[in-house]
C-alpha cells in the first residue's frame, strides 16, 4: 500500500478505533456500608483523588497504527480542554496535517484534509455508541486516565453508592475493578499500591454477531502537576472481522490553552456519512 494511502487509512481508523475530571472530594462514608465495601470505596476514591485535576492538556504525539498487516507511523497532536474537546491532527511529512478528528459533548467530527471531506455527526446517530452507553465522557475518561460510569457525567464528589456499585477483585499487585450492564462490560487493572489506572477494557457482548472490544492500557507515567500521567497509550479494538491497533506516545506535554476549541469546516470540503466511512473501514 502506498504511503499516501495508508494515511488516509490511518485517519479512517483512528476514530473508530477511539469511540469503539476535576478535583475529588473525599467520600462521605455511610454507617450502613460493611468493612468490605468501606475499604472498596477508600481505594476507589484515592484512585480518582490520582486524576488530573487541570483543565487543559496538550501534547506532541507520536502515532503508529496497525490495520492488518499495514502499519505506519505519523506524528501528530493532542490538545484536550476538559468537558469540552478533545482533538486529533494527524501530520503527513511531519508538518502537513493529513486529518483531524474532534469530539465535542455534541459530536464527532473526522476532517480528511488529503480528499477534502468530512464527517460530522452526534454520537447518538451511531448505532454502537448509542447501544453501549459510549459517549464524549467515556472518551474523555480514557484519554484522561479516570475511571468512568456509562452515561453519566463526572462529578466532583461521586456518591458512595456510585462507587460501591463498582466490583473489586485482588489479582496480584493489581486490583480489577470492574462494572457490568446489560451487555457491556467494563474493568480496569489498577495497580494496588501506587492507585493508578494501568489498564481499561470495554466488551460489547453479541452473541449473534460475535464480541467487540475496546482495551487500552497506560504505561511510562511521569510527573505532571501533582499527579502521575501515562505517557504512553496502547489502544486496540477487536471485532469479529478486524482488529485495529493505535499507539500513542506523548512528548512535551503541556497546558496551551491560547487555542480555538472548535473548527471552522471550509465550504471546499465534501460531506460523507457514518455509512461511508464505516464501509470504508471494514474494506480495508
Amino acid at each position: 500500500m502506498k504511503w499516501l494511502s495508508f494515511v488516509r487509512v490511518a485517519v479512517l481508523a483512528l476514530p473508530l478505533v477511539l469511540v469503539s475530571c476535576g478535583s475529588h472530594k473525599k467520600v462521605v462514608q455511610s454507617t450502613n456500608m460493611t468493612p468490605e465495601v468501606r475499604d472498596k470505596v477508600e481505594f476507589l476514591t484515592k484512585v480518582k483523588e490520582n486524576a488530573q485535576t487541570g483543565k487543559f492538556l496538550t501534547s506532541k504525539v507520536k502515532f503508529s497504527v496497525e490495520v492488518g498487516q499495514q502499519k505506519l507511523t505519523l506524528t501528530g497532536n493532542l490538545k484536550m480542554k476538559r468537558d469540552d474537546v478533545i482533538r486529533l491532527q494527524l501530520m503527513a511529512f511531519g508538518f502537513v496535517e493529513a486529518g483531524r478528528i474532534e469530539m465535542t459533548k455534541d459530536y464527532v467530527l473526522i476532517m480528511d484534509r488529503i480528499n477534502k471531506q468530512y464527517l460530522k455527526a452526534p454520537w447518538m446517530s451511531v448505532d454502537f455508541l448509542r447501544n453501549s452507553g459510549l459517549n464524549f465522557n467515556t472518551i474523555q475518561a480514557l484519554f484522561w486516565n479516570e475511571l468512568f460510569r456509562p452515561n453519566q457525567v463526572s462529578t466532583d464528589n461521586e456518591k458512595t453508592d456510585s462507587l460501591a456499585s463498582y466490583s473489586i477483585l485482588a489479582n496480584g499487585d493489581d486490583m480489577i475493578v470492574g462494572l457490568e450492564t446489560g451487555k457491556m462490560d467494563y474493568s480496569w487493572l489498577v495497580s494496588r499500591e501506587a492507585r493508578l489506572i494501568r489498564m481499561a477494557n470495554i466488551l460489547y457482548k453479541d452473541r449473534f454477531n460475535g464480541n467487540t472490544q475496546l482495551n487500552w492500557d497506560y504505561d511510562q507515567f511521569e510527573k505532571l502537576n501533582k499527579n502521575l500521567f501515562p505517557h504512553k497509550h496502547a489502544i486496540s479494538l477487536t471485532t469479529p472481522e478486524k482488529e485495529v491497533k493505535l499507539g500513542m506516545t506523548l512528548n512535551y506535554i503541556g497546558a496551551e490553552t491560547e487555542w480555538e476549541p472548535r473548527t471552522e469546516i471550509s465550504n471546499k470540503y465534501r460531506e460523507v456519512t457514518v455509512d461511508e466511512i464505516l464501509r470504508r473501514f471494514m474494506a480495508l
